[in-house]
């Protein structure tokens, strides 16, 4: 744990070495998968990674680490990496991981803020998953990727700066007025998007997701499509009552050109189907995760 202000340069050092710990259901669904590896669906593997944020990066690093010459584009998707990495080799490469609950054992409260972000991404890639289909997406599994990781850098401080991220959300808390990267640069000394991009350089992450997460492209479809489902995974996160989720859903309205009331029923029925996995993460989906008809 770092508990020192550490500049941008020296925390993207430290994460490119640190050894990433995962969900502890990430760990006990692979290796029940293991068991029974001869009989594995490449898609049901992926599956399960895509619960974790951080599992689904270190899968995508491992296969930039172990790039052949003959790969000449970019694995943007977990089933295709499943596919060129190899379930054997994959089992092996991935066994043995630090856990997240253990490695925040002694902070109970960061855990519970590591958790909701977790959650929160989850239900961001899944928004992202139905708007992509209904707007015809042929490479879903892109924009589902790019939302899970989008907020990847403030998962990796909750797991290694526990008592500065801490110190953020406290301040947040008693001062709703002040600005997020504010708070960040003040507290961090830069902000937590520059660390997901010095991240994402050092470990050559597909340019594609990269672009997907950068709300400075929000005219390309495909990543309105991402930073829309994760302002509504954010907002929504305060619970159906939060300010900004009118705002949220106009733009979705606008984005997806249907009704208001079908974006309600949309975003409500994948609400509550993601919700029902709450228990990857230890945040019971109770009045965060349940849109209620007054939301509308």
């Amino acid at each position: 744990m770092i508990d020192r202000q550490l500049g941008l340069n020296a925390w993207g050092i430290y994460l490119d070495q640190a050894q990433l710990p995962v969900l502890r259901r990430t760990v006990t669904e692979l290796a029940r998968l293991q068991e029974k590896e001869d009989d594995l669906n490449g898609r049901e593997l992926a599956a399960v990674i895509l619960h974790d944020p951080i599992m689904t990066v270190k899968v995508l690093r491992y296969l930039e680490s172990h790039r052949g010459r003959s790969q000449i584009t970019d694995i943007t998707t977990i089933d295709r990496a499943i596919m060129m990495i190899g379930t054997t080799p994959f089992f092996k490469q991935f066994a043995d991981q630090p856990i997240i609950e253990d490695s925040l054992a002694d902070y109970p409260l960061a855990l519970e803020g590591m958790m909701q972000v977790m959650s929160r991404a989850r239900h961001a890639a899944m928004y992202a998953l139905d708007w992509s289909i209904l707007r015809h997406d042929v490479t879903t599994d892109e924009v589902v990727v790019a939302a899970l990781l989008r907020d990847l850098a403030e998962m990796l401080l909750w797991c290694f700066a526990p008592g500065q991220m801490l110190e953020i959300r406290d301040r947040m808390r008693r001062d709703p007025t002040l600005r997020s990267a504010a708070t960040q640069q003040e507290v961090l000394s830069f902000r937590m998007i520059e660390l997901q991009i010095n991240l994402a350089s050092t470990w050559h992450l597909p340019k594609l997701l990269l672009s997907l997460m950068d709300e400075s492209h929000a005219e390309l479809p495909r990543t309105k499509c991402v930073a829309l489902a994760v302002a509504l995974a954010r907002h929504s996160a305060n619970g159906w009552s939060d300010a900004a989720l009118p705002d949220d859903f106009a733009a979705i309205r606008d984005f997806l050109k249907i009704s208001p009331d079908e974006v309600w029923e949309r975003v409500r029925h994948t609400a509550l189907q993601t919700a029902q996995g709450w228990e990857w993460y230890g945040v019971h989906p109770a009045a965060a995760w349940l849109p209620m008809q007054t939301a509308n």
